[in-house]
This record gives C-alpha cells, sequence and structure tokens, in this order.
C-alpha cells in the first residue's frame, strides 16, 4: 500500500470519510503499480470518495442514476424506468456527460451521519465545483429526479433546466421507503452492528435487501469503514437511521424538496411522468402544478421508448432539431 493509501485508510478508520485533498483512482487495488489499469476517476468531495465518469463533448449534463445499486455505472443506467433508453449511449454525441454513484451507493463512499436530500444535493453540487461546471442541465430517473429537485432548491443558478423522468412519491412510495429503514433497524437490534456486516457483504443494493442497511454497499467494499461502523454505539446508529427514514420518507409530496421549494424552483422542468405505484402519475402532476416553469410530456405510457424520450431529452434542451420519428398514437 501506498503512503498515501495508507494515510486515506487511518483517516477513515477514524472519521468514516477520506481526508480533503486526497484524490483516488480505481483499480484493483490501492497500490498503483505500472500493470494495474486505472479505469476511473474518484474525487473527495466533503470527504466522500466519489465515483464518477466524464463522457463527450458539449454542454454539461449531470446524469442522476435512479435507485442506487452495487452494479457498475453502465449497467446502472438500464433500468427499466428508462424504458430500453440508455442515457451514456444515446446522450454523449450531443453532451459533455457526467455520470456518478451517489453517496452510498455503487462505488462511491459514505459517512454514517442522517441521510437527507439535502446531503444528495451537497453532494452533486460539490462535483461540479470539483469538474469546474458553473452550469449544467440534469436529468434524473426515479430517486434521481429527488436528487435533482433537491440541488434545483439548494442552488437553482447551477441548473439550466431539470429534466424528470418517472419521478417517484406517492402513498406506496412513502410506504415502502419507510418499511425498508424499520426493517434494516429491527434487524440491527436483533444481530447487532456486526451481524449488519456480515449481512452486506453477501448483500446487494438496500432497496432490495433492506436488512443490510443504507450504508450496505461501502460495508461490502471498504474494510476500514466496516471496521469503523462496527465500533459506534448501536442506539445512536440506530437514532441515524430513524432520522434518515424520517428525513428522506416523510411525507407522500415528490420526494426531494418541499411545496415551499418547489414553488420558489424557477428553473425550466421537463417531466416525463410515470404510472406505476412508485412513480404515480399523480406525482408528476403535483410537480407540474407547483414549479413555475414545468412543463408535463403528453407522452402515455405506451408511448415512451429509446426514441421517444431521446428525442424529449433533445427538445427539452434545445441541443438541436429533434425531430425524429417513434411517437405513436
Amino acid at each position: 500500500m501506498t503512503g498515501l493509501a495508507a494515510f486515506a485508510a487511518v483517516a477513515v478508520a477514524v472519521t468514516g470519510k477520506y481526508p480533503a485533498g486526497v484524490i483516488r483512482w480505481a483499480a484493483q487495488d490501492s497500490d498503483r503499480t505500472s500493470t494495474r489499469k486505472v479505469t476511473m476517476p474518484f474525487a473527495v468531495i466533503d470527504g466522500i470518495k466519489t465515483n464518477y465518469e466524464l463522457r463527450g463533448d458539449g454542454p454539461p449534463l449531470l446524469l442522476l442514476a435512479p435507485v442506487g445499486s452495487n452494479d457498475s455505472i453502465s449497467r446502472r443506467w438500464a433500468d427499466r424506468v428508462w424504458r430500453g433508453f440508455r442515457p451514456l449511449d444515446a446522450l454523449v454525441p450531443d453532451f459533455r456527460v457526467i455520470v456518478y454513484d451517489r453517496r452510498e451507493s455503487g462505488g462511491s463512499g459514505g459517512c454514517i451521519e442522517p441521510l437527507t436530500w439535502a446531503n444528495c444535493a451537497r453532494h452533486a453540487k460539490g462535483l461540479l465545483d470539483h469538474l469546474g461546471v458553473n452550469q449544467a442541465f440534469l436529468l434524473g430517473g426515479c430517486v434521481g429526479c429527488s436528487v435533482a429537485l433537491a440541488l434545483a432548491a439548494l442552488c437553482p443558478e447551477r441548473c439550466r433546466a431539470l429534466l424528470l423522468h418517472w419521478p417517484v412519491g406517492g402513498f406506496h412510495w412513502l410506504n415502502r421507503g419507510r418499511a425498508n429503514f424499520d426493517r434494516h433497524i429491527a434487524f440491527a437490534r436483533e444481530h447487532g452492528l456486526e451481524g449488519v456486516v456480515k449481512l452486506a457483504r453477501r448483500s446487494s443494493m438496500f432497496w432490495s435487501d433492506p436488512d443490510a442497511g443504507p450504508w450496505s454497499s461501502i460495508l461490502a467494499s471498504d474494510p476500514a469503514f466496516a471496521e469503523s461502523f462496527v465500533r459506534q454505539d448501536l442506539d445512536h446508529y440506530l437514532h441515524i437511521v430513524a432520522q434518515s427514514r424520517d428525513s428522506l420518507f416523510s411525507d407522500t409530496l415528490p420526494s426531494g424538496a418541499t411545496c415551499e421549494q418547489l414553488v420558489a424552483i424557477n428553473v425550466p422542468a421537463f417531466i416525463m411522468p410515470g404510472n406505476d405505484a412508485l412513480h404515480t402519475t399523480s406525482c408528476a402532476q403535483v410537480l407540474r402544478e407547483l414549479m413555475p416553469q414545468a412543463t408535463l410530456s403528453s407522452l402515455k405510457l405506451s408511448q415512451q421508448n429509446a426514441t421517444t424520450i431521446g428525442q424529449w431529452v433533445c427538445e427539452s434542451t434545445g441541443v438541436h432539431d429533434a425531430a425524429r420519428p417513434g411517437i405513436a398514437a
């Protein structure tokens, strides 16, 4: 292990975060040798290791992923909410695409603290700051819409426009989210923090296996983080989990911003409604009602496909004339 990697490992074990100013690159392990392939960049954003990629050339567009997972960035963007649309393939010719793993998901790190949409927004803003991007289009799918709304509430001047595909909200979304956190609390009480770590190392993402908790991806990939995790007080940790639940899932409105914040977001917003229990049409309609510059797509669910969603992105951003075939009645 290099001196820099050793320094970072000690800092993580003590604080749960990487020291400010440390930049790491993904490889087979933390040693850098001439035979190891450097695959993608990491930046440290507010002390959190952040996995990101840059692709293409054009106006900056920040991609905000659906529900976080442990898959690679490329696989994550094949999520079903995109209806066959693959942003990483479709957008690179027209945009400088910025794609990253949210904190507490994928290849990024995190911190044991109450999770909030505002924290996610500060993390995204920090990445834009790191890259020197003053303003970007925001394209979110599912939970990515919530981060986009939170970022627009935090710093609307950094948002050229919001493209919100299948935003989340409603009664079933609220109940599902709160139930996930409650399941983790019950599991941690019964099995302790060491039991949480053991489960996380053989588990999948929090949304599909809630027992492992919202920090499961980091516990599975970062031994120093896991060592620090098991040393904390269980009751204090469970209080943090409960705070996270109550902050992220507080009501049936669209997640990411309050009503007061939504009416103050004076940024162009283009909304593609979903039509299932978690991505309700009514959620998209609430956003249209409250946001001053919101436009609701007229595409029916049966009309949403790779071609029409790509056309919607291009028309909304105005990057070029997007008169493409593909919309069927």
